[in-house]
């Protein structure tokens, strides 16, 4: 069963994005943001750059069915095992989008001085063109679109609760950020399902 509308597509070509709006409200968003932040095995990211392996202030949690493996930045990331709570999400995430996720990569930002800079999810693990769902809890958060050939800038922000879908050629055509911010002073947490190639 899907949604019962599908956005406006947000992007003008090259590729799709489609933000849902709040699908939790407030009070379940806010009660699923904490128990995501004390249930997770949240772990510091690991990054190599410049052939040195980095540690980031932002943590990550990476859940996937049995066999899937996701390697960015230079490291190999072993998928933990769902849990109930993350089952439940992905279910109705599934349900809205009427796509289909086999992994999860978790993102907890503890302030608006963590963030990321412009990137592509474009890594061979995941299935070219397939729809990625980003689900945000937590402090409402700028997000940006760039465009790897116009440099055309486009940005939106997300709401607590709220869910961005991205699929076909974004991957190929456009980069994301989520930019740094000294004014907010407060944790976000993210949910980005995919749908990744089994080993």
């Amino acid at each position: 069963m899907s949604y019962l509308f599908e956005p406006e597509n947000l992007l003008p070509q090259d590729g799709i994005a489609l933000y849902y709006g709040v699908i939790y409200p407030e009070i379940e968003a806010n009660q699923l943001c904490h128990q995501l932040f004390d249930t997770i095995p949240w772990k510091q990211d690991e990054v190599r750059m410049f052939g040195k392996l980095l540690t980031t202030k932002r943590k990550i949690a990476w859940f996937a069915d049995p066999g899937i493996h996701y390697t960015y930045a230079g490291v190999k990331k072993e998928g933990l095992a769902w849990i109930d709570l993350l089952l439940g999400i992905k279910q109705k995430v599934e349900a809205i989008t009427g796509a289909k996720y086999n992994a999860c990569l978790l993102n907890l930002y503890h302030e608006g001085a963590e963030g990321m800079g412009y990137h592509k999810d474009n890594e061979k693990e995941i299935i070219s063109g397939s729809s990625i769902a980003s689900l945000s809890f937590g402090v409402p958060r700028r997000f940006s679109f760039k465009h790897a050939l116009t440099n055309e800038k486009l940005d939106i922000e997300l709401d607590n609760g709220s869910l961005l879908e991205m699929k076909g050629d974004i991957q190929q055509y456009w980069y994301h950020a989520l930019p740094k911010t000294k004014k907010v002073k407060q944790m976000r947490i993210n949910l980005t399902f995919r749908m990744m190639h089994q080993q």
